[in-house]
């Protein structure tokens, strides 16, 4: 490869086939030493644990005994109802959360308080869902004398509070789940769908109204076709996968005596297996698995519409359509109202006693701050912070790296090669970590003592990697071709290409950094498989202090306000960067 000047513009002649991008890519010999860690990672805590699941799912001691398992394991009592429910919540969850994100997106964008409303849509984003369990758990409780969606309901239905309609019990537990869990999940579609919006040309509305196309024709014309198609399958996709931590909300939020009422395949397997490789647990692993990873595989071929350009140019120029702002700011208005009662239901408790919030509503009596007196003046909370601080940045900074380095060659791959990688990668991003908790603990335990906080980051950091080398891949090789040849031209070694591409994908490497943070502070599974009596995270604290929920509850929530300080910031302060990030692949 040879450089020269023509007028004045420095160019790059490539002399041995065609430009591939600028050649950014690194030499054979480097590309085997960059993937290597991430391939250390995936191979062992990943694809090893899937495959020694599927061994145990059709044997016994090493003895085959094929579909065994899976007969017995499904016909089990009330199996074919967690089943059920965990379709429901994979089909039914998904569409609510898509479609209030869509017509939130679209009233947010016209109403003049839209940033505002996305703002309070966001923050229940960046809450672990322990506070969200604890949260609506607080608003749900059956005791009118301390249950704001209690007192509600009985007026609304006009009954006494004693016979309103009980959320967390056996027949509408799974309802209430539900509730809670868009509430936490619809900011994330929001700005999803806001992004896509603003992306679409508003030629292409101006072209369909110039031909005396109608609202319908609009959408459907304008925005669907080009771009909210893909955006929809992106968004149902997230979320369906989201499903599966369901988990969190289900060992918080129920009662005991209803959580068998509310149980799906995710806590099903672990109150089957736990931490070890059981036959059963392992057939209803492989089941949950194929499901989760032959979804994501379908909704990819939908990720992959392309997005026609329109012929724009010959069109007569439009007159001005009025949109009707009226509609749009009420339900704008009426989303931030919504979203925001639970969270003031949180800080409210929080700021009472364990006396006063045990007995009473936190409407009812004026605020102290023995709550935060209490959990400030102990030691035990800000021990647990401080470790989970400590983990997160750990592991975050650890799949930065990996996905960095495996990211940087896979970027110029092209056709099959290219796209089996995404399907790979986006397949080892979606395995629940409840399936293959018994090999990871068997892998763990030839090399680490078990329970140990060197144990639980490298399971963070090999759950985290998949996702982060295929936003960071997808950012890459969406670079324009100047900036990668700038870098190519501007880095003696590979490194420094490497790191000029990182600079030129701020948003990228800004929302792997964030989401791997977030998700790490935020965790109950993992650590609840495999953390130790010296290595214990923020979730498993929360929850351990559930227990006794009642009498705990104004300690609990002012932990929990506590504990979400920082995640709520992180995200609210990289909003822009975390959708810039995951939609549009880096920054133009």
């Amino acid at each position: 490869m040879s450089q020269g000047r023509v007028l004045g513009e420095l160019a790059v002649l490539d002399d041995v086939g065609p430009p591939r991008r600028g050649r950014a890519y690194p030499a054979a010999g480097a590309t085997s030493a960059l993937l290597l860690p991430a391939a250390v990672l995936l191979g062992g805590l990943v694809l090893w644990p899937v495959l020694r699941t599927v061994h145990a799912s059709v044997t016994t001691d090493g003895r085959w005994v094929g579909v065994a398992h899976f007969r017995t394991a499904l016909a089990a009592p009330d199996t074919g109802a967690v089943v059920g429910r965990t379709v429901l919540w994979a089909l039914l969850v998904p569409a609510v959360v898509t479609a209030l994100g869509y017509l939130l997106a679209a009233a947010s964008r016209r109403s003049q308080e839209g940033g505002l409303v996305r703002l309070i849509l966001l923050v229940p984003v960046a809450l672990p869902l322990v506070v969200t369990g604890v949260i609506f758990r607080l608003m749900y409780d059956p005791d009118p004398s301390r249950g704001l969606a209690t007192v509600v309901a009985a007026r609304l239905t006009g009954r006494v509070a004693d016979d309103a309609p009980q959320l967390l019990g056996p027949g509408l537990v799974t309802v209430a789940l539900m509730s809670a869990f868009v509430w936490a999940w619809v900011g994330l579609a929001v700005l999803v769908f806001r992004s896509a919006l603003d992306a679409v040309p508003s030629s292409l509305a101006d072209a369909v109204r110039a031909y005396g196309g109608k609202r319908r024709h609009v959408l459907w014309d304008a925005q669907w076709r080009p771009l909210l198609l893909r955006t929809t399958a992106v968004v149902f996709a997230l979320v369906a996968v989201g499903t599966s931590r369901t988990f969190d909300l289900i060992l918080v939020m129920t009662p005991g005596s209803v959580r068998d009422e509310a149980s799906v395949l995710a806590l099903r397997i672990w109150q089957t297996s736990g931490g070890t490789t059981t036959g059963e647990g392992a057939a209803l692993g492989v089941v949950w698995l194929v499901a989760v990873v032959g979804g994501i595989l379908v909704a990819a071929l939908f990720v992959r519409q392309a997005w026609p350009p329109p012929p724009v140019e010959t069109l007569p120029e439009p007159g001005p359509v009025a949109p009707p702002r009226r509609v749009f700011r009420l339900l704008a208005a009426g989303a931030a109202v919504a979203w925001l009662v639970p969270l003031v239901v949180l800080v409210g408790t929080s700021a009472h006693g364990r006396v006063d919030a045990a007995a009473r509503g936190w409407w009812s009596t004026p605020p102290d701050a023995e709550s935060y007196r209490d959990v400030v003046a102990g030691t035990e909370l800000w021990r647990t912070l401080g470790f989970t601080l400590l983990l997160a940045t750990a592991v975050t900074t650890t799949v930065l790296v990996v996905a960095l380095l495996a990211a940087y060659p896979l970027a110029w791959l092209t056709g099959p090669a290219a796209q089996a990688t995404g399907l790979l990668l986006l397949a080892a991003s979606v395995v629940p970590v409840q399936v293959i908790a018994g090999p990871v603990n068997e892998v763990l335990g030839l090399v680490l003592s078990s329970g140990t906080a060197q144990g639980l980051a490298l399971v963070h950091t090999a759950l985290g990697v998949p996702f982060a080398v295929l936003v960071l891949r997808n950012a890459f090789a969406d670079l324009p071709v100047e900036q990668v040849r700038d870098a190519r031209l501007g880095g003696r070694r590979w490194w420094h290409t490497l790191r000029r591409l990182a600079r030129h994908n701020l948003s990228a490497v800004v929302a792997v950094s964030v989401l791997e943070f977030v998700q790490v502070w935020n965790d109950l599974v993992v650590g609840r498989l495999f953390s130790g009596p010296g290595a214990s995270p923020l979730g498993p604290f929360l929850a351990e202090q559930t227990r006794s929920f009642v009498s705990n509850s104004g300690a609990l929530a002012a932990s929990s306000v506590l504990a979400s300080v920082l995640p709520v910031v992180l995200v609210v302060l990289s909003r822009r960067h975390l959708v810039a990030g995951l939609v549009s692949g880096g920054v133009r």
